[in-house]
């Protein structure tokens, strides 16, 4: 389970491409899987460098794809729900300059309710549900420390289910989960399959 909220405000924004290997955004795992080539992989590369980018740029810059072949493909990708475009902005343009980290221990029978309830609250940016010692973790956003503690002690902790929670203030972060581009390892695999393919 995958839900991250975006904030809008138009001083800070950027656009953001998502993207998945395998079972696509919304997809069941029985669906068969979205087979990337090369092309593919340097048009999400092209558009996590700049979301706004146009087919034309893009086929100018790959040289070797016209510009209709690039629109092509994106929707494709779009529709296939293998990637997805949208505005990301800074929290700190809007005055939340806290952020933190919270893993949570639920009752076995309430991982899905309790996670659900936490995609709900707007100073919740990120939910998963995990395999381990902690079941679920959230990061929350907020104007200051005390903003932390209240929400945590006094609105996760209290929510049916959750047992134990462990908080880490996060001061500084280097690389988001839409910043993550395709392995290089990946693109090279794939040139040398085509290759190989392309020589029977």
């Amino acid at each position: 389970m995958f839900v991250r909220f975006l904030y809008a405000h138009a001083l800070d924004v950027q656009i953001a491409v998502r993207y998945s290997f395998g079972v696509p955004f919304g997809r069941k795992a029985y669906k068969t899987m979205y087979e990337f080539d090369k092309t593919d992989i340097k048009i999400v590369n092209l558009l996590l460098e700049d979301g706004r980018m146009s087919a034309s740029e893009m086929s100018r810059r790959m040289s070797d794809i016209s510009e209709r072949a690039v629109r092509y493909r994106v929707d494709r990708m779009i529709e296939e729900g293998v990637i997805q475009i949208s505005a990301v902005v800074k929290p700190e343009a809007l005055g939340f300059n806290i952020k933190a980290d919270v893993w949570l221990e639920v009752e076995a029978d309430t991982v899905l309710d309790v996670a659900r309830k936490m995609a709900s609250f707007e100073n919740v940016t990120y939910v998963a549900c995990g395999i381990g010692q902690n079941d679920i973790s959230i990061q929350i956003v907020a104007k200051d420390t005390s903003e932390i503690y209240y929400f945590v002690t006094e609105v996760v902790r209290k929510v049916p289910g959750v047992r134990k929670t462990t908080t880490s203030i996060v001061p500084i972060i280097l690389k988001d989960v839409y910043q993550w581009r395709v392995p290089e390892r990946i693109a090279s695999e794939l040139s040398e399959n085509e290759s190989v393919a392309a020589s029977k």
